[in-house]
């Protein structure tokens, strides 16, 4: 009979053993790590325009959230807090889930949905799900984990179908205004139409409105040498003159946070592009750093991508917003025409209205709440732009990082200061915004 009582003692250690084992295996924050890197990957493939990029990233993340925030007791649902996200799927009380599980499937299925690149995120999903049923998971869980998370996916994404954004895709193009000097046109290489002039109208996540923060306006135009305008434009157009030892390091400074998703270069009668990640994917990537680099679990980690997402993703809305309504002329086009016309950026100019910064914004935004959930001091080294050739730069802080992104703007030769600084403060409302309106814990 001891002997038959030991045996069974055993067995049922070997049992919880088994169980906990597979509940580490699971809930290890590295499949959702690498699912953002393959998201970030197919974002890039695909080109997408940062303000459609960050809006990838916030429905996946708000899903990859609202399923797996069960993980770990204190994490509150999504559900009536973010602009007519109701109703929200619940699990099934007294049944055991991988809430892991659930929150990547959430993740991968509103990405696929929302990306063109089907074929390669499915190869990944598929190879990510057979790891996961390596861990000893048992079936049922596993089954029902899926189910949960396509059904928090399939609910996200019938919200996200009310954001106008279809509709945008059928409003008219921006029409330049020729009758006024102040107002931006079309800069070389490639003279492109002005991009997403419609962003403003995408229902905001936390936002009362796109105009909530709309920043002051910009120094008025003016081609008179001594006013404040050409002042800002002579600055720009001087930002890289100067000692080597400078021009080298401002050079370095705009090359790493150009983020640019599509970059064309002319040589003689040929055309060819670049593509590297965009200024929320970039973002997105020093989110992940600072989750590993603190050992951050599943539950910490997707806090983290949420309100990173949310708060790029309110920022372009913001930001562009301002950049239609104040409809200013880009730096180049105003040397071109009135000072120098040889005088080329050292950056390409994007496709759209100068103020204010959208790297000045968002990178601000996402600062703010990263400040907030990882500590004010959090030193960390961004080697996002490693793959594209630029060498890994070192921060102190998450703000110093982003006003770093900020000036490599006026480096570049793209913006007036006064984008800068006021978009800066119009990154950090909209940050700050974020953390009042949505709440994680308990």
């Amino acid at each position: 009979m001891k002997k038959l009582s030991l045996l069974l003692l055993a067995a049922m250690l070997l049992l919880f053993a088994c169980q906990t084992d597979y509940e580490e295996k699971a809930r290890n924050p590295e499949f959702l790590h690498r699912s953002l890197t393959q998201l970030n990957e197919i974002i890039i493939y695909d080109i997408f325009p940062p303000p459609i990029a960050s809006r990838i990233y916030a429905y996946s993340c708000i899903a990859a959230y609202e399923a797996g925030h069960y993980d770990q007791k204190g994490y509150k649902s999504l559900d009536g807090q973010l602009n007519g996200l109701t109703n929200l799927p619940k699990p099934e009380a007294g049944k055991e889930y991988c809430f892991s599980l659930a929150g990547v499937n959430a993740f991968l299925t509103v990405g696929n949905a929302l990306t063109f690149s089907e074929t390669e995120m499915e190869a990944f999903r598929q190879g990510l799900y057979k790891e996961y049923r390596k861990t000893g998971m048992p079936s049922e869980v596993y089954d029902r984990s899926m189910k949960y998370g396509e059904s928090v996916a399939q609910a996200v994404l019938a919200w996200s179908k009310k954001d106008n954004y279809k509709e945008t895709r059928t409003f008219p193009k921006f029409t330049v205004d020729e009758t006024n000097p102040a107002r931006w046109s079309p800069t070389p290489p490639d003279y492109k139409d002005a991009v997403e002039p419609h962003w403003a109208k995408i229902r905001p996540f936390t936002l009362d409105s796109a105009a909530q923060f709309l920043p002051p306006p910009p120094p008025t135009f003016s081609i008179d040498p001594k006013s404040e305008f050409i002042k800002e434009t002579n600055a720009v157009k001087v930002a890289l003159e100067g000692q080597a030892a400078q021009k080298k390091d401002r050079e370095e400074i705009a090359y790493f946070w150009d983020d640019n998703p599509f970059v064309s270069h002319h040589v003689g009668h040929v055309m060819f592009a670049s593509k590297k990640v965009t200024p929320g994917g970039h973002w997105m990537n020093i989110t992940q750093l600072a989750a590993r680099k603190t050992n951050a679990d599943f539950a910490k980690s997707v806090q983290a991508y949420l309100y990173t997402s949310l708060c790029l993703a309110d920022g372009f809305i913001s930001c562009w917003h301002a950049k239609y309504t104040y409809n200013l002329i880009r730096p180049e086009t105003v040397i071109n025409k009135y000072i120098d016309e040889e005088w080329r950026p050292f950056l390409q100019t994007p496709n759209f209205p100068e103020h204010t910064s959208g790297h000045s914004v968002i990178s601000r935004a996402a600062a703010t709440a990263l400040t907030v959930l990882f500590g004010d001091n959090f030193a960390f080294r961004d080697v996002t732009n490693e793959p594209y050739g630029r060498p890994a730069r070192n921060f102190k802080s998450f703000v110093e990082a982003s006003q770093e992104a900020s000036i490599s703007r006026f480096y570049g030769g793209i913006h007036y200061m006064p984008a800068l600084t006021l978009g800066a403060l119009q990154g950090e409302k909209v940050g700050l915004h974020v953390l009042d309106r949505v709440k994680t814990k308990e």
